[in-house]
């Protein structure tokens, strides 16, 4: 590929203890035009993403040193970088989306490179719309409101900030999204499909249950009692919408 094309490419951190999914992972993201770098192991893998700042990271659960859970909260303590988790457990998504990780996504092992490439195209491409729409925002924001303010919730499109009742809540750039969608169209129920087409970027592939894990971890961010959500409530057997409150 040519080296100009290579230096405007986007970068993936690989993170996995097995060279043979390292190789097959470098060279099926390569021939897909990214640029890609590798760690073996959980503490080089924080090292390298502080220092490198890749694009998007593909991380491994099962790490020495240091694993990938911690790894990931390590990483997004200091940069907002999309994380799709590589876990050969499929009961470990609670954990992978949930306990404030800020995971944006997992795909579970043995996985088809097509679908890990999709995924990772995804998560790339909902990031730059983001960025994009933020650029929008600050050129428009004389003509554009900036604020959504559905009862007592509060998102400010510029800021990226959500607030309940005025305090400020610290929420991912996904579970950010997945509240603005809805907070767009009050009292309007969305499906688990939709919204992982929408917010995730996701057509074919994706797994419900990332829905319903993210919305549960925004609940237990922005509800008063979990059990009895006034904000953001389930539609059963449909999906989810934002109260206005009446």
């Amino acid at each position: 590929m040519d080296e100009e094309l290579m230096k405007d490419a986007k970068t993936i951190l690989i993170v996995d203890d097995e060279q043979p999914i390292r190789d097959i992972l470098v060279y099926n993201l390569k021939k897909e035009g990214y640029n890609t770098i590798e760690a073996s192991d959980g503490a080089t893998a924080v090292d390298i993403a502080l220092e490198k700042k890749p694009d998007l990271i593909l991380l491994d659960i099962m790490l020495p040193k240091l694993d990938g859970l911690s790894v990931c909260k390590r990483v997004k303590n200091s940069l907002n970088v999309p994380i799709i988790m590589l876990t050969a457990k499929d009961g470990e998504i609670d954990k992978i989306l949930g306990l404030e990780l800020g995971a944006d996504d997992y795909i579970t092992k043995p996985f088809s490179v097509r679908e890990l490439v999709a995924r990772v195209k995804a998560n790339l491409r909902k990031v730059e719309v983001v960025s994009n729409s933020q650029i929008l925002d600050r050129k428009d924001d004389k003509k554009k409101e900036s604020k959504i303010v559905v009862g007592d919730l509060e998102l400010d499109l510029d800021k990226f900030e959500v607030k309940v009742r005025g305090k400020v809540i610290d929420l991912t750039l996904r579970e950010f999204e997945v509240l603005k969608f809805l907070a767009s169209q009050p009292e309007q129920v969305v499906t688990r499909e939709t919204l992982l087409e929408k917010v995730w970027g996701y057509e074919y592939y994706g797994d419900i249950r990332t829905v319903d894990v993210t919305v549960r971890r925004i609940r237990e961010k922005i509800e008063k009692d979990t059990s009895a959500p006034k904000i953001l409530i389930t539609k059963r057997g449909v999906g989810y919408y934002i109260s206005e409150g009446k």
